[in-house]
């Protein structure tokens, strides 16, 4: 259970004060698995680099070159640290976690994966774990197999066990589903990987905003995340990688900037983390994002984890009791980690969504970049509400007393 001494902030009306978007539309944002809000500092990080260093990093010796360079390496340790990585050079930038996936697929993928060898994934994965995934089978002649959730929306490590042979080369899995918002067990399942012989990527593009993630415990080969989920800015995301891994792993991109010597015989490339990172970079992004981090770090990670909890908890609660709700996954809030995806029977998601954004509500309808795993479901699509620490218990209770009146304001009576 969460610490309620952690969980309820006196200062929440400060701590929303950071967020210009908190204060300047009239809006409850329950939108922030999609994406969320950015403190005025991430803001005025990305605006001091256009202002005062604005140079490409690495190609000028001269001063402002020197600083953008310096902080945008400065970044890369930043980030590094948050998740333990053994080192910075464990980290490629890219813009988003998407990309990361992708980067992991066409590098990681083309050299391990052969034709007759097979591939894990699951239904519960994005889109951008899963269609890599895919293309790669299809590219290698490969075979992708699906491993299914339990009925909380976790992965039972036993069952991934089972489907490991010695032709698995990849394990690919989200550590959170952006539906079920279930935390997996990727340590143990990273055990039985390495056992086998094969390599666990992890897309931690839900988890690593909302719970601690530590990669070295973990113990997964690749993890990819993206900054704008977790108070960054858009167009930055990570790649971090076992260095080891990634010195073995071929480019994904090549141009400039990735090399050490051309010449019209010979390509050396750069060391990682460049060889990954080819043309200009998005230093600004990568600077803000560092920001972000060390905002989330003055906030503290224990006090967010704790009032997301407690949120969470006062939100699936209350879906729990309104009739003709149907909260997706697991029946303990505590599951859920701030994601609460739901049909309302007789009512199309995107109605609910509307109904709720005339009431100054924001959440997403559709399948959430997760068709695979509604169609699993037997459920074409749901609406889901998304919390971050900055959200407030009365947001949470305006949400519930509006989904109350939807049913009614479609025409039933209940």
């Amino acid at each position: 259970m969460y610490d309620k001494k952690l969980a309820h902030w006196d200062d929440i009306d400060k701590i929303r004060a950071d967020f210009p978007l908190l204060q300047n539309a009239d809006v409850d944002y329950l939108d922030n698995s999609a994406t969320s809000q950015k403190p005025q500092c991430v803001i005025d990080k990305e605006k001091e680099y256009y202002e005062q260093y604005n140079a490409n990093p690495f190609r000028g010796l001269y001063e402002i070159s020197v600083r953008a360079t310096d902080e945008y390496e400065a970044a890369r340790q930043t980030v590094a640290d948050f998740i333990n990585a053994n080192e910075a050079d464990e980290i490629v930038f890219t813009r988003n976690a998407t990309e990361s996936l992708n980067l992991a697929a066409y590098s990681a993928g083309d050299m391990l994966v052969n034709e007759g060898d097979e591939i894990i994934t699951s239904v519960v994965e994005h889109h951008s774990n899963f269609l890599p995934w895919k293309a790669l089978a299809k590219r290698k002649g490969a075979e992708l197999k699906f491993a299914e959730p339990e009925a909380d929306g976790k992965f039972d490590p036993e069952k991934i066990r089972a489907m490991l042979t010695p032709k698995t080369k990849i394990v690919a899995l989200t550590a959170m589903s952006n539906i079920f918002g279930s935390v997996n067990d990727m340590k143990t399942i990273a055990k039985y990987v390495h056992k086998n012989g094969s390599i666990l990527v992890v897309d931690g593009a839900q988890s690593v905003p909302h719970v601690k993630t530590d990669v070295q415990d973990m113990d997964c080969d690749l993890l990819a995340f993206s900054g704008h989920k977790m108070l960054g800015p858009m167009g930055i995301g990570v790649l971090y990688g076992k260095k080891e891994l990634l010195e073995k792993m071929p480019p994904f991109l090549t141009g400039g900037e990735m090399i050490d010597m051309v010449t019209l015989e010979k390509t050396i490339y750069a060391p990682v983390p460049h060889k990954f990172e080819a043309g200009t970079v998005n230093a600004a992004a990568a600077i803000g994002f560092a920001e972000a981090i060390r905002y989330l770090q003055k906030v503290g990670l224990d006090r967010i984890e704790a009032r997301e909890e407690m949120l969470t908890e006062r939100l699936v609660k209350g879906m729990q009791q309104i009739p003709h709700v149907i909260v997706l996954g697991s029946e303990d809030p505590a599951d859920h980690h701030g994601i609460c995806a739901f049909k309302i029977e007789g009512v199309h998601p995107h109605d609910v969504s509307t109904i709720l954004d005339t009431d100054k509500i924001a959440v997403r309808a559709g399948h959430h970049c997760a068709q695979p795993l509604h169609k699993y479901l037997g459920i074409p699509s749901t609406t889901r509400a998304s919390l971050m620490f900055y959200n407030t218990e009365e947001e949470v209770d305006r949400f519930l007393a509006s989904v109350k009146t939807i049913r009614g304001e479609m025409g039933y009576e209940d």
